[in-house]
């Protein structure tokens, strides 16, 4: 089915439309649910039935985790302080990784010899469901670091990642992360779900296999908080929807870099990091478990050709975080907007960028790059 995606006025370059395959027929998902030898959570979702009766053989100790949130008085924000997450596992040998299917001579977090995508909680969580911590009499507010934190493995090949993933496969992510969603945004105290995505070292990956991560926080982070602030100031003013306004706004302009029917990646127009691409959903979207079939199938063919320019730009893998911004559990749902942030550290082949003093210091952005610049980089990047 071909895709009519909207160009824009004034492009330097022009927008790839894009195609769904023939066939985008999915079988339902099929998920299957076990508990690990020290009592936590894993989920297997596979594309058909298959036995995932193999058990956890190895003698783990229970999770103790001391996890505990603290506010800023100044910021008015919250700190997890986790220092448990220490002793986690960091860049293990491509044969030690505890990502990679178990066998009979290596058991490793997922028991079963081979798998298409699989969740489980944290062993080293920043957050954790029922967190005792007593931080002790003090004059600063303190609360335990309930939460909960989930890995995703996307494939059980160590060696791949998530642009090289197929059609199918990204289509069975997404219906995990609208699951864990979900599922996540049911338990007590959450008030946000943060499926993300670190890859590459210079990123600060401890673990190369490919994967992300959800994080259930107890409280709003400042990035969503702030642009629900917005938002209902805008909404307040106008009557009108910020991120919807923004959206129409991006794809009258020359930062689009490609498009379907339901999505739209782009540039942002003040964007902070040297290549930076917003894909966001035209309908208004609270969140992921929100979206349609037709969005889920789209979103499977735009995501991976983004990300495959991101490797096209350089000689080199492209490291990047790519997180989903999702609305807020339960207040103000109406404002937040569901989109995706990927951004990456890389300027030039040899070159990163460094959050240095008016980052780091001032949260002040300071862009090496016009974002009209990257994103017509972007648009040319990569050729089927």
């Amino acid at each position: 089915m071909l895709l009519t995606g909207t160009a824009h006025d004034g492009a330097t370059g022009a927008v790839p439309v894009l195609g769904l395959p023939d066939e985008t027929g999915l079988p339902p998902v099929v998920k299957t649910r076990i508990v690990l030898s020290d009592g936590r959570e894993l989920f297997y979702f596979d594309a058909e039935p298959t036995d995932r009766s193999a058990p956890d053989t190895r003698d783990l100790p229970t999770t103790d985790t001391n996890s505990l949130v603290r506010l800023d008085p100044v910021m008015d924000e919250w700190t997890v302080v986790a220092s448990h997450r220490q002793s986690r596992t960091y860049l293990p040998p491509a044969d030690q990784c505890p990502l990679d299917p178990s066998t009979s001579e290596r058991p490793t977090e997922i028991p079963s010899s081979s798998y298409d995508v699989v969740v489980f909680e944290n062993r080293f969580p920043s957050l954790a469901t029922g967190s005792q911590v007593d931080d002790g009499a003090s004059r600063f507010t303190t609360r335990p670091g309930d939460g909960r934190c989930e890995v995703v493995c996307f494939t059980s090949d160590h060696n791949s990642s998530f642009a090289a993933l197929t059609f199918d496969r990204v289509r069975l992510v997404m219906d995990v992360w609208a699951d864990r969603t979900a599922a996540l945004s049911a338990l007590t105290g959450v008030q946000l779900v943060a499926p993300f995505e670190n890859r590459g070292e210079e990123i600060g990956v401890t673990l190369h296999h490919p994967h992300g991560q959800i994080y259930a926080y107890p409280f709003l982070g400042p990035h969503v908080a702030r642009q629900i602030q917005v938002a209902r100031a805008h909404r307040d003013r106008t009557g009108a929807l910020l991120c919807c306004e923004v959206v129409a706004n991006e794809l009258a302009d020359v930062r689009v870099v490609s498009a379907t029917d339901h999505w739209v990646a782009f540039v942002p127009f003040a964007a902070r990091w040297p290549f930076e691409v917003h894909l966001y959903p035209r309908r208004h979207v609270a969140d992921l478990a929100e979206l349609t079939a037709a969005e889920r199938d789209e979103f499977a063919v735009i995501y991976p050709d983004v990300l495959r320019r991101f490797d096209q730009l350089f000689d080199t893998p492209m490291p990047y975080i790519s997180a989903w911004n999702q609305a807020p559990v339960h207040d103000d749902r109406d404002l937040g907007h569901l989109h995706l942030e990927l951004f990456s550290i890389r300027r030039t082949a040899t070159k990163l960028k460094y959050l240095a003093g008016s980052e780091s210091a001032m949260g002040v952005f300071v862009n090496d790059i016009v974002p009209e610049s990257a994103a017509e980089m972007l648009r040319n990047a990569f050729r089927d």
